[in-house]
């Protein structure tokens, strides 16, 4: 496990904050009420310990397979059904959501093998990312893999209540390969996966999946 290169800035930040309010605390408290002053300072180091934490990059083997699609976050699911995706497929698709809680792993991994067709980064709200509106109308950053089949997955990252930056590090064009990154989302998030009417559909409402470790689906083959 490391700490993910883009929360070095984030971190230090924080860190310097805190020691900024704890400097005040120290001379407003420090003396009179020592007692409560220790619970603040507690709390603090709750901060700090929490932030570390948020931008920890675990070191994990990917699960491959030519037909599979593997969650691209840790969280919980929390829509499976169809619906009409009016982006970019405009045709009847399930959908998968992953809600990444504040304490997740927040980096996002490609689904699958192939490259990426599509990318479109929209500006929006920012509503709870559990709430079903926050797919089309949050901030979120939509990409399309497709795989040497002709077969494309939409992965969208969807900035929450929390969340008011979300990162990407591909372009259109670029390689997709399992276990390796694509993004992350700051603070709590959501990631919705869009599939063919085909696909096997292999996680179940509620069910706690990891990046790159849970396969969500399975693509039917082409050849």
């Amino acid at each position: 496990m490391h700490i993910h290169r883009k929360g070095l800035l984030p971190i230090f930040i924080v860190l310097m904050l805190t020691i900024l309010v704890a400097l005040l605390i120290d001379s407003l408290l420090g003396n009179s009420f020592p007692v409560l002053a220790k619970v603040l300072y507690g709390f603090l180091f709750l901060k700090i310990v929490w932030t570390v934490s948020f931008f920890r990059v675990p070191h994990r083997k990917a699960v491959t397979g030519d037909n599979l699609v593997v969650s691209s976050a840790d969280g919980t699911v929390v829509v499976v059904e169809e619906v009409f995706e009016p982006e970019y497929f405009k045709d009847r698709r399930i959908q998968i959501s992953v809600f990444m809680s504040p304490f997740n792993v927040h980096v996002n991994w490609f689904p699958m093998n192939g490259r990426v067709s599509y990318m479109k980064y929209h500006p929006g709200k920012f509503l709870f990312a559990n709430n079903p509106k926050s797919s089309i109308l949050n901030e979120r950053n939509s990409l399309v893999v497709c795989d040497g089949q002709n077969r494309e997955v939409l992965v969208r990252q969807i900035a929450g209540m929390m969340a008011r930056r979300i990162v990407w590090f591909c372009k259109t064009g670029d390689e997709a390969r399992f276990g390796q990154e694509f993004g992350l989302i700051r603070f709590g998030s959501r990631v919705d996966f869009f599939l063919p009417l085909d696909a096997g559909i292999k996680v179940k409402l509620g069910e706690k999946v990891k990046a790159t470790q849970t396969i969500i689906a399975e693509l039917p083959s082409k050849k």
